[in-house]
């Protein structure tokens, strides 16, 4: 029997989970080259890290008290960076359900040997956020990128913790309203819900985070790009431009077209809108299919960005077969689930993806489906 594949394609098949999809209109001859070879540290280099950084702190509504710096190593370096300069000081919890968080608990059990407290879920659930002692230090992740569960909100946050926070929020941020009240620090990389190019991270630090580096000095060395401290001071020029080591002006110039996007379609409210959007979409053809289900299943904790699916009798060969599948027909990219993860697909609904190709992924996923198990 002949499966005939669908009439419409999505029109812009980008549906990985980091890099993204690149924001809509987007091409390279829209980003501004001027600083491109360059000096960083030259005025106009210094000028646009900047613009970066304010533009960060607009859309995302971050308030003065925080300081939004750009480091290098993606997400993972600034999530690393922040680890190793300030845990230490008090006993620990780490918070895994899902393979970016439990690394962060391998690198500070083994690597820097504190002896956290670890609170796991399976993929698709998240530990009981109830019993989570914030005279510790808490380390976690706001939406686990490769399981499709989240923290609901940041109701959980005791406002008179002992402790700091650690929130690696890098496929979260521009995509839920972030409690900076309750987040003393938090890192991500621009290449998930900006759709922005990788290799860099940006860490945001509150009045908390600041205050134990000035007064906290580590017991393990710290390499060069780790170090957020200069002759006993914080190291204020990594939060006006000046960073670490070089960076690539391509790609801030990059994020800086992804951020003025982001003001055209409303600022943050506009970006979890359209968010939101593509993630009930995509619920809708979930629920209109009995082969396909969510990894997540409580809808409370459920991402609305990294969309994890189930598919009924699908192990990973069928898995790759599907996605290879739509690959070849320019129908969806890149979205086979996470290789740590339980077998299924896995699906961005970021605002930087259009509702209409969520729409129009429907039966494409029913005829790769098909032509998987023929």
């Amino acid at each position: 029997m002949t499966i005939v594949p669908p009439a419409v394609k999505p029109a812009r098949p980008y549906f990985s989970s980091g890099p993204c999809a690149k924001p809509p209109g987007w091409s390279p001859e829209k980003l501004q080259t001027e600083s491109l070879g360059r000096s960083h540290r030259a005025k106009i280099g210094k000028s646009r890290l900047q613009l970066a950084i304010d533009l960060m702190r607009e859309v995302l509504q971050v308030p003065d008290t925080h300081r939004i710096g750009i480091v290098p190593g993606s997400d993972t370096g600034a999530i690393e960076m922040a680890m190793w300069t300030m845990l230490g000081a008090r006993p620990v919890t780490m918070m895994a359900w899902e393979s970016f968080g439990e690394g962060w608990v391998t690198d500070v059990n083994k690597q820097l040997k504190l002896n956290a407290t670890v609170m796991n879920a399976p993929y698709g659930e998240i530990p009981d956020l109830s019993a989570v002692d914030f005279s510790n230090d808490v380390v976690f992740t706001w939406n686990g990128t490769t399981s499709g569960a989240r923290v609901p909100n940041g109701d959980w946050i005791a406002d008179d913790r002992e402790g700091l926070t650690f929130n690696d929020a890098t496929s979260a941020v521009f995509a839920y309203d972030m409690p900076w009240d309750k987040l003393d620090v938090t890192t991500f990389s621009w290449q998930k819900v900006l759709g922005g190019e990788g290799a860099h991270g940006v860490l945001i630090l509150g009045p908390r985070a600041v205050e134990r580096l000035e007064n906290y000095t580590p017991a393990w060395p710290l390499p060069k790009v780790f170090r957020l401290m200069s002759k006993g001071a914080l190291a204020e020029g990594i939060f006006k431009g000046e960073t670490i080591n070089t960076p690539s002006m391509l790609a801030v110039e990059d994020v800086i077209f992804a951020l003025e996007w982001a003001k055209t379609v409303g600022g943050l409210q506009g970006l979890m809108a359209r968010s939101n959007a593509n993630a009930a979409a995509l619920a809708k053809i979930v629920e209109a299919r009995d082969y396909l289900g969510f990894l997540a299943a409580d809808s409370a904790i459920r991402s609305t960005t990294s969309v994890c699916l189930t598919v009924e009798g699908a192990d990973e060969a069928m898995i790759k077969k599907m996605a290879s599948l739509l690959e070849a027909e320019d129908a969806a990219y890149d979205i086979a689930g996470y290789r740590d993860a339980p077998a299924g697909l896995r699906i961005w609904c970021g605002a930087t993806v259009d509702t209409a190709d969520i729409e129009a992924l429907g039966p494409w996923l029913d005829w790769a489906y098909k032509k998987a198990q023929a």
